[in-house]
């Protein structure tokens, strides 16, 4: 078994990005995987009749991944490294997911949720987020039980479905502070809504409608996929130094505008200055890539 295989078989059963090396340290390629450990070692296992992977996966020396806290940051991260620097292997700069955000202006006389492609315009923002139908489906499953666009102080037909829905100008604060909260990622509401969908979806399924139900069921995955963890691309635009240290390895990751952008490791004796100064809200994901990347290079 060669010394890469050996380090893919380390790699975590969780969602990341990886990188393969040549013997002289050149990254070949970088891809990101739902499951690192399946994902990886496919490489020496389901090529087929692919040879130009074959001609890759002979000048693998050594695997290093970073494990991500969900699949949307596994993406993003995937996308920003691409934009930063390209592979001889990869054929695209980045993902080919669109960009948006969510935006909630709380002045207009029809209150809701919007997909943007750009943070402009008044109103607060939410996001990044990547995939252009995801947005706007998890935007429809927020509406479908905080119908906020019907507690406005719209006349005409809106305020017939207002009658229909039972909410009006008053229930306009208490449905955009809950959907706020939702966006920001409050385990307490974001639970409350999932909930309430898959209730509505069971009850579909249960009433024999089941294209409503498969509706449904694609809306709670796009909720998913946005409220999940995902601090690697961010609506703040900070320049951040996030380093980790275990077992003799230090792992840093630059954060620039926002992005994170680059991701080195290199041994150290001990645990530098720049970890005591890593951000706490970055602490946990900096020790345990060091951990990993500690743990990939002893198996080698």
């Amino acid at each position: 078994m060669t010394p890469a295989r050996a380090m893919a078989r380390n790699l975590p059963a969780e969602s990341g990005v990886y990188r393969f090396r040549d013997a002289a340290g050149k990254v070949l390629y970088i891809g990101r995987a739902v499951n690192l450990r399946r994902r990886v070692q496919s490489y020496w296992t389901n090529l087929g009749d692919r040879p130009r992977l074959r001609r890759m996966v002979d000048r693998i020396d050594r695997v290093e991944a970073v494990w991500c806290d969900s699949e949307h940051e596994a993406a993003w991260l995937e996308r920003n490294l691409l934009e930063h620097s390209k592979p001889r292997w990869n054929r695209t700069e980045g993902g080919q997911e669109v960009v948006g955000y969510i935006r909630y202006d709380d002045r207009s006389p029809r209150p809701e949720l919007r997909f943007t492609h750009l943070v402009t315009g008044p109103g607060q923002h939410f996001g990044p987020y990547l995939g252009g139908l995801r947005i706007r489906q998890a935007i429809s499953a927020v509406h479908r039980v905080l119908p906020l666009t019907y507690a406005g102080t719209a006349g005409g037909t809106a305020r017939e479905f207002a009658a229909l829905f039972g909410v009006g100008p008053a229930d306009r604060s208490a449905l955009a502070r809950t959907a706020i909260a939702v966006l920001s990622r409050d385990p307490l509401a974001v639970s409350g809504l999932l909930r309430e969908l898959e209730r509505r979806r069971d009850q579909a399924a249960a009433d024999l409608r089941f294209e409503f139900a498969a509706k449904l069921q694609d809306e709670i995955a796009a909720l998913n996929w946005i409220v999940a963890e995902q601090k690697v691309s961010s609506l703040e635009p900070a320049d951040v130094e996030v380093c980790g240290w275990a077992d003799g390895v230090l792992v840093r990751f630059q954060i620039r505008a926002g992005r994170l952008c680059t991701w080195t490791l290199r041994p150290a004796d001990g645990p530098t200055a720049a970890v005591s100064a890593t951000p706490p809200a970055w602490h946990r994901f900096a020790h345990r890539n060091a951990e990993l990347a500690a743990r990939l290079l002893h198996a080698r």
